[in-house]
Parts: structure tokens; sequence; C-alpha cells
């Protein structure tokens, strides 16, 4: 797997660094009632402080490296565990209806603009890992995932508002290691949480997926290049 750091582009929107031109990323985004309001904030103005204000760019100067930026800003995310495994807010996404949604967002470009490889909806916030193609921004994929399923939900549920979290999380693949280790924790993570007692026992993931809607093919860890990918025709919807 290569990554090639000379193609390395990184940006600031809001209060998260982000990471583009990187092949494959792993990304985290949230419900906006996810986390408490405080603990945010409290997020927010530590990077800040880190990084200067929230609304600077990388090409202005910052207080500290980028490299000590991102690593407070894992620290910090790595916090939110708690609250996403214990399912904290409303929790929409575990309506079938809703996981729906995002999961037809996440998969419109798939084979387009990226090659989604592994993926979890949990309740309050979803995990994926894709290939992002040449020349297609990553703030670009996640734009179009969380415009698209935040206005449908909302018309669903007869709701208005925002639904997602501002900023998302996002991290490069370093390796096969990494590569593995991270499919192995999208998968996990239902059962992390306590929502079922084996990954494949989960609906919305591409551990459980095909159990359940068996016209599309299992996706299991595997080397980058020689990913299985998921086929959810029209008559497969249906059934959800």
């Amino acid at each position: 797997m290569e990554n090639n750091d000379s193609m390395l582009h990184d940006h600031c929107r809001g209060y998260l660094p982000h990471i583009e031109n990187k092949q494959y990323q792993m990304i985290t985004f949230r419900l906006y009632d996810s986390v408490p309001k405080e603990v945010v904030e409290g997020w927010k103005e530590t990077l800040s402080l880190l990084g200067g204000s929230q609304t600077s760019s990388l090409r202005e100067p910052r207080r500290h490296s980028f490299s000590t930026y991102k690593t407070e800003a894992d620290r910090l995310l790595a916090l939110l565990d708690k609250y996403e495994d214990a399912g904290y807010g409303s929790c929409v996404l575990k309506n079938d209806n809703v996981a729906k949604i995002v999961h037809d967002a996440i998969f419109f470009y798939h084979g387009k603009k990226y090659n989604v490889i592994s993926w979890c909806i949990m309740p309050n916030h979803v995990h994926v890992l894709i290939e992002v193609m040449k020349n297609i921004s990553l703030s670009s994929i996640l734009h179009s995932w969380r415009s698209f399923s935040s206005n449908e939900i909302n018309k669903l549920l007869n709701r208005s508002g925002r639904l997602w979290m501002p900023e998302y999380f996002d991290r490069f693949i370093r390796d096969n290691d990494h590569f593995n280790n991270v499919v192995d924790y999208i998968h996990n993570n239902p059962v992390k949480a306590g929502l079922v007692k084996e990954a494949t026992d989960y609906k919305w993931s591409s551990a459980g997926y095909a159990n359940f809607f068996p016209l599309c093919l299992k996706q299991d860890a595997c080397e980058p290049g020689e990913k299985e990918v998921c086929n959810a025709n029209e008559k497969s919807s249906n059934q959800h």
C-alpha cells in the first residue's frame, strides 16, 4: 500500500485538521447530539489554544506543529468513545429506515469517486473505510454524504435543523497492518458497545450486512486492492 507523503495536503475547517490526498481513509462522523455540548465546547477550546483560532487555515502560523495538533485531536476524540458506545443522544440511526438512508448515501458514489471497503452505522455515529480515487477530495465526499442524508432523514422524521456534528474525524491508513486493524475496529464496534455478541450479528455493517441481505456480497477484511464489493441493488434495497 502506498500513501505518497509528497502529495499530503492538510486543512482545518472548524477545529479539526483533515488530511487530503491519501488513498485509504478511515472516517467517523457523528450525530449532532451524540456528545454533550459542554464536552464539545471544551474540546474546541483546547484545540483552539493549540492551533490558533478555530477559523484559521494552516497557511497561518500555529502555536504548535501540525503533528502535535493532530495528536491532541486524536487524544480528545478517543474520549468521545464512552458517549458513542453508551448511545448518548437521540440515536436516530438505530431506526432501520434512517440507517438505510445513510447506507445509500455512502454507496451512491461507490466505484465512481471512491471504493467503500468497510463500514458500520452505529446508533449515533458512522465509521467508513474508503479508497479515495485520484483528484477527489475527502471533504467533498463527506459533504455529499451528510448533505443528502441530513435532508432525507429530516424529511423522514418530520424534523428540521442540524443533524450531524459540523466536524468529522479522518485518519489515513499507513500500512497493511493499520488497514487490517481499522477493519477489525469498524466491524467490532457494535460488539464493543454491547449491541451484539458477534460482529456478523449486526445488520448495519459490512461484517453482517450480507447475513441480513443475502443478495449482497459479504465484505471481509482484506488486503488493499483485493476488496469484495457490496452489490446493493434495487431488489435488496426493497428488503430493508
